[in-house]
């Protein structure tokens, strides 16, 4: 693909674009309530793709397409998986979680909310659900840091360190400025971008092969597997793609979205808009992969670059395609993807540092000028350990970030779920889930049986410690079993 001078410009109008909205945000941010968690203020439309772009990171226009072209449809698995994991997500949890968070001291984070909700007066639950966010958060980090590096290095041609300091540069700066609101508001301008180039570049490549049927001919004449669903797919392949559905009730960033919703009736809203964004966007990185099948094998002269990398894919066939202008701006949604994700879990980090032990631990009595401060500062830092990692893209650490998912929905998962379905759930059924989760995520990762995905088991035997512990233990308080009831009640009447 050759760089032009339009896909430079549209690339700097898109970064100056994200820093302009991480000022207005700036201007908006009153206290450390905006800085970490917009003031609970965020719209249905705010709240429902900036979830989506806080999930999708590059892989959604490089990993996903570029697996599908190598391999065909059977590899579109993990999109079912997912699609359902984050409808039951936003069913079951999104409301409840809203209400709950706020009737448990208002709580800002995760642990705040885990400690509030279990009593927890030893804060065990605080510090080892902030330090499970922060080890595998500084490494997703990394790995956002790395995937923003390695597309400027391809499409500018510059050295690795250079271009991974610009794509680093731009999303900590907004960050660090506007915190929550402008993460939020500049996600919900990258998920447009996403799905306008993921419905346009599919359309615009079948309709240089002439029409859906003549691709799919081209494609069954290559390889009649390409189109065959179970392709290489036993009940346990399918079952592991399919279990990535898990993940999505331990994920901080995306759940700090529910929790930042201006209302719980607001969620309902939020919830249909999502899951239209997240069934498009996910159809059509399907679709980028499996006509790009046909596409470059009626074209093999341009097909070179895309044979080295698979991953390549959606950048060549919008550099062939379209005009250089508008190539940027879809190109600009491959960066939309990575700064999006990399934003947020600079935020969660920075908040889980500062609400979590900063405050609870060092400064009580911080006031909240001080606290929007300190969590600036924790954004630079955590910036900057995923930078010093990130300055090798083939650091062996960034191998674990595959299973940083698997631990999130493993460990915080079953307790989130659980925590706002049952309660009669107790503090110590909560801390033997998180560590039931996490441990056994860790050694099935280690042996690999069954060739099973590792957040299988841990869901699921975190699930059962979390019920038996719960019932051999002295049940919640009458005050904590008023509010979870009083919130129950709330979200219902929503």
């Amino acid at each position: 693909m050759t760089v032009s001078t339009p896909m430079i410009i549209m690339f700097v109008v898109y970064i100056t674009g994200m820093l302009l909205i991480g000022y207005i945000a700036y201007r908006s941010t009153k206290n450390f309530d905006d800085y970490i968690l917009g003031g609970r203020s965020l719209g249905s439309v705010v709240t429902a793709l900036s979830a989506g772009a806080s999930d999708m990171s590059g892989w959604l226009l490089m990993g996903l397409p570029g697996a599908i072209f190598l391999a065909g449809i059977s590899e579109s698995w993990i999109a079912i998986g997912l699609s359902l994991g984050a409808y039951l997500n936003w069913l079951f949890v999104a409301g409840r979680l809203r209400v709950q968070t706020e009737k448990n001291n208002n709580a800002l984070t995760l642990p705040d909310y885990f400690t509030s909700r279990f009593e927890d007066n030893s804060k065990i639950l605080r510090i080892i659900s902030a330090v499970v966010i922060l080890v595998f958060f500084t490494i997703y980090c990394a790995s956002g840091v790395v995937a923003g590096g390695l597309l400027f290095e391809s499409t500018f041609n510059m050295s690795y360190e250079k271009a991974m300091w610009l794509g680093a540069l731009a999303t900590i700066a907004y960050t660090f400025l506007g915190g929550f609101l402008a993460v939020s508001w500049t996600d919900t301008v990258q998920a447009s971008l996403m799905i306008f180039a993921l419905i346009l570049t599919p359309i615009v490549v079948i309709l240089s092969l002439g029409g859906i049927d003549t691709s799919i001919e081209v494609i069954k004449a290559k390889n009649p597997e390409y189109l065959d669903m179970f392709k290489d797919m036993n009940i346990i392949a399918i079952l592991s793609l399919l279990g990535w559905g898990l993940g999505y009730f331990g994920q901080p960033h995306i759940l700090a979205r529910f929790m930042a919703a201006d209302s719980a009736r607001t969620i309902r809203s939020a919830r249909r808009i999502s899951m239209t964004w997240m069934v498009l966007c996910l159809g059509g990185t399907i679709a980028v992969g499996f006509f790009g099948i046909a596409y470059f094998e009626n074209n093999p002269a341009l097909a070179g670059s895309v044979m080295q990398n698979n991953e390549r894919i959606f950048m060549e066939l919008t550099g062939i395609l379209f005009n250089p202008w508008v190539a940027g701006i879809l190109l600009s949604a491959i960066l939309a993807a990575v700064m999006s994700t990399l934003s947020c879990q600079l935020l969660v980090c920075a908040s889980a540092l500062t609400e979590d032990l900063y405050k609870p631990f060092i400064r009580k009595s911080a006031s909240q000028k001080e606290l929007v401060w300190v969590g600036r500062f924790m954004v630079l830092l955590v910036a900057a350990i995923a930078i010093y990692i990130a300055r090798d893209p083939n650091n062996k650490v960034l191998a674990l970030v595959s299973n940083a998912w698997a631990g999130f929905g493993a460990a915080f998962g079953p307790v989130v779920l659980i925590s706002v379905m049952w309660k009669r759930m107790t503090r110590t059924g909560a801390l033997a889930g998180m560590l039931v989760g996490a441990v056994t995520v860790l050694v099935w990762m280690k042996y690999k049986w069954f060739d099973l995905y590792e957040i299988i088991p841990g869901f699921l035997l975190a699930t059962i410690a979390i019920v038996v512990v719960s019932l051999m233990t002295k049940a919640p308080s009458a005050a904590a079993q008023a509010r979870f009831d009083e919130a129950e009640a709330e979200y219902k009447a929503s």
